[in-house]
């Protein structure tokens, strides 16, 4: 028998098979679980025809709380050293209904390319069956509407669409956010090409 090389491979359904060992909805920063910046971020994947999509994964990266991210390229000054042993990833698949939870710590402002400050938010990215490609977004939090209007990725959306990438805040440290795949423009959530 010859095998053919295909021209493309799906991101899914296997997901599963080499990545739900590393699965990680509890990013401990620190070791501590008691810290008062410490956030809830749950949500649901919905699918263009509106329907949950329960076989997807999302994978987030963030800044910690003081806005270091735990990587060796991040040499501003004034990184804890402590804080390096916490990653900033995490990783969960969709579940039932397409819903999918986190628990983390609100990230820090971080520098933009201009010397500008970003808004808290994590990066997210999204991986599920018919994908050829990871989709790339970010997630920022509802109750930071200055630092959000400062935002220059967030100024680069258009204003119509700019809520898709905001969680809502539903309870004192618990945010709420729906990623959108496709249907109509202003509800489908923004992502980027990177």
């Amino acid at each position: 028998m010859t095998l053919h090389t295909t021209t493309s491979q799906t991101v899914g359904p296997y997901l599963h098979i080499g990545l739900a060992p590393r699965n990680c909805a509890d990013l401990e920063f620190e070791g501590r679980t008691d810290q008062p910046d410490r956030i809830t971020v749950e949500g649901q994947v919905i699918d263009g025809d509106g329907k949950p999509l329960t076989d997807g994964m999302i994978e987030i990266w963030q800044a910690d709380a003081a806005g270091h991210y735990a990587h060796p390229h991040d040499v501003r000054s004034g990184l804890d050293e402590s804080a390096r042993s916490a990653s900033g990833f995490g990783r969960v698949p969709t579940e039932h209904e397409g819903r999918f939870r986190f628990t983390t710590v609100k990230p820090g402002r971080v520098p933009a390319p201009d010397g500008s400050l970003q808004a808290p938010h994590l990066i997210v990215a999204f991986f599920a069956r018919g994908l050829l490609k990871h989709l790339s977004t970010r997630l920022y939090f509802a109750d930071e509407a200055v630092a959000n209007a400062e935002d220059f990725v967030l100024r680069a959306v258009p204003e119509m669409r700019r809520d898709t990438l905001v969680a809502s805040l539903e309870a004192p440290r618990s945010f709420r956010w729906t990623l959108t795949l496709q249907g109509a423009p202003e509800r489908e959530t923004v992502f980027f090409a990177i």
